[in-house]
């Protein structure tokens, strides 16, 4: 996996490619908190390019969004294919997490 980070003032947004895993999770994890702590308020992943997220990565996703509930700040994930759409609903995620098309609803909503 591989990630690219894109940050205009408040809002990260956060391109995977490839699959988000136990073993590359926390290299993930890092690189938003430390966006978090320069300010980032918003983050958008967007998960166009992933084919697959383990039982880690969603973990990781959950700790992220309870750290930026916790200063008022938003987690949205874009560009699900339809098996990770799925993956969110069958872990009852997508109540958690905003599910959006593309990072201009995701801004779009805010």
């Amino acid at each position: 996996m591989s990630f690219t980070l894109d940050r205009a003032d408040d809002v990260l947004t956060v391109a995977v490619d490839g699959q988000l895993v136990v073993t590359n999770r926390q290299e993930f994890k890092q690189a938003i908190l430390d966006a978090m702590e320069q300010g980032v308020r918003l983050v958008i992943v967007d998960f166009t390019r992933t084919g697959y997220i383990d039982s880690s990565g969603l973990g990781a996703l959950v700790s992220l969004n309870r750290r930026l509930r916790d200063v008022g700040g938003d987690l949205r994930l874009v560009g699900l294919s339809d098996e990770l759409r799925t993956l969110f609903e069958l872990t009852r995620l997508d109540a958690l997490f905003p599910l959006f098309a593309s990072r201009a609803d995701a801004l779009a909503s805010r």
